[in-house]
């Protein structure tokens, strides 16, 4: 019976570079070990691809335009739920180790007189999480200032190491050297370099061993979801040696794109292939210099789960613990003529997902179409709990991993607000249209923007690369138009009734004296006049 959770998630790992998945030259032993050992579910789909959003979608349960965090850098509201709220009543602490890119609701929080300092107002500003160690591994640094105004654990345990500089996150972590020069991590023609760094120092050692102490710790001898939330395999891709030269230009995978799709493209999809990104990465020399510094940094990873997997086990907790693994979305890589994450398709919005319960079958495979809002029900029901689900809006995936096959949903659900990019002002659209959605089946791939563009559609059956948008295609209007409707009916879901289940609406009313409709005592029962009886009293 499990009686904690290990929530690990790294960032921006795609769902097809794990050797249990298929990849041919990037062996993850420890990742498959996990699959060996529990569910590997290969149809699992974020909410967003990208980072914030798809995270809040995570810690709350909710779709992105349920929670309204749409993009990086946008407040989770105060009064959103989050997995610490849902939990702690069944007993369970909830810490983070590692990073949210949760943004505080500083106005919401002075609105209601809530202080950081204060045990309610902490994790509120945390994302619902106590902080065993927060780090949300951005510690870029510009001539206006720094991309994450909070401090840094990471840089503070550098330069308590003796690495030297204002911040050594970029200087040594993620740099490398040229001629006695610094070779920043943030040009991609420094990823096959060394970072300046020893190995054990660099992010995700040192997550892990933070990770490892609370293990160790007083703390953890309650019941605990712990989220150990990786920095890596997210760029600057440059990665310790001797990972850094593990994969050649050998170990590469063949590039999923067409020179068609670059014909009569779609404008939303041509505004991201244009923009510095998708450019970079349709040039063969970047992904040859990125994608083998990609992969050590996901050999490193899966090295040090291997690390953690068997400090759990060496702590007796692996037979109480449920272990999740999975990734906030994926990486373009040049897929598509892409890079980064942003759009719909596989490498962008699909992600690994794993799950180890102590009860539960071992080794299987699951094609159901799941979603990341999926996991906070899933944590409720597996530590004793009814699920809310007129607040979380995912589903258990509990009979999954006991081996059972549930009545299951048709279709998933991915929202983008690019509102904040240049994306936004190269197509002309204000803020409010800057949005896209999108719906997947089985097989197809649907994708509705706001502001009066047409629609995409990729026909997985026939087009399993996802390589011919047929949304324009009148062949495909049957196909458009169910994929609308379906769209249409969940844009109707009831999203914002929260604080009143159908359980409290249902139950029978408390007798509190309201008659309603009544002419005489004829029109109601005894029991609703009882307290209406009696002699008149004199007026005074």
């Amino acid at each position: 019976m499990a009686r904690n959770i290990l929530f690990i998630m790294y960032d921006q790992l795609r769902h097809d570079y794990l050797s249990c998945a298929g990849h041919k030259t990037l062996q993850t032993p420890n990742m498959d070990r996990l699959a060996a050992m529990g569910t590997r579910f290969t149809n699992a789909y974020v909410q967003s691809p990208v980072c914030g959003a798809s995270r809040m979608s995570f810690y709350t349960g909710r779709y992105v335009s349920s929670h309204g965090a749409a993009w990086n850098g946008f407040p989770l509201k105060v009064g959103e739920m989050t997995l610490g709220d849902h939990l702690r009543p069944l007993g369970l602490d909830s810490w983070l180790i590692g990073k949210t890119h949760m943004r505080v609701d500083h106005a919401g929080m002075e609105r209601l007189g809530l202080s950081r300092d204060g045990i309610i107002g902490a994790r509120v500003a945390q994302c619902g999480f106590d902080v065993w160690e927060r780090e949300d591994g951005l510690q870029a640094q510009g001539l206006d200032g720094r991309y994450d105004p909070e401090p840094s654990p990471y840089n503070a345990y550098l330069k308590s190491k003796g690495y030297g500089g204002d911040n050594p996150w970029h200087d040594f972590a993620n740099s490398g050297v040229t001629d006695g020069d610094i070779a920043s991590g943030w040009l991609m023609a420094n990823a096959g370099k060394p970072a300046n760094i020893a190995e054990q120092d660099s992010e995700t050692p040192w997550l892990t061993r933070r990770a490892i102490d609370f293990l160790h710790s007083g703390t953890a001898q309650k019941p605990w979801m712990a989220h150990v939330s990786y920095i890596k395999p997210h760029w600057p891709y440059i990665v310790p040696a001797p990972y850094h030269n593990m994969y050649g230009h050998n170990a590469i995978q063949p590039v999923n794109r067409a020179e068609s799709e670059l014909h009569d493209m779609h404008p939303v999809y041509a505004a991201f292939h244009h923009n510095a990104i998708g450019q970079a990465f349709s040039r063969d020399e970047v992904r040859e210099a990125v994608i083998p510094a990609y992969m050590g940094l996901i050999k490193q990873c899966d090295d040090q789960l291997g690390v953690l997997l068997d400090a759990l086990q060496e702590s007796g907790r692996m037979a109480d613990t449920m272990i999740v693994l999975t990734s906030d979305h994926g990486d373009y890589l040049g897929d598509h003529w892409l890079g980064e994450k942003d759009l719909f398709h596989a490498p962008s919005v699909k992600v690994p997902l794993i799950i180890y319960h102590p009860d539960g079958v071992a080794g299987q495979v699951q094609d159901a179409l799941v979603e990341s809002i999926d996991l906070a029900p899933t944590f409720v029901e597996a530590m004793g709990g009814a699920v809310p689900d007129h607040i979380l809006e995912g589903r258990s995936l509990l009979p999954f991993l006991r081996g059972e096959t549930p009545d299951w949903r048709k279709f998933v659900i991915s929202e983008y607000d690019y509102a904040s990019t240049p994306m936004a002002a190269t197509l002309g659209v204000a803020p409010r249209d800057a949005r896209l959605f999108m719906v997947a089946d089985r097989r197809y791939t649907f994708v509705q923007p706001m502001g009066g563009f047409d629609p995409m559609l990729y026909d997985r059956a026939t087009d399993p690369l996802e390589q011919v948008d047929q949304g324009r295609n009148p062949a495909y209007g049957d196909a458009v138009a169910m994929m609308q409707a379906r769209l249409h009916r969940w844009g109707l879901r009831m999203s914002q009734r929260t604080t009143r289940s159908d359980r409290e609406i249902l139950a029978k009313g408390r007798q509190t004296g309201v008659i309603i409709g009544a002419y005489d005592q004829g029109d109601v029962s005894p029991e609703q006049m009882a307290t209406y009886r009696g002699k008149a009293g004199k007026r005074p």
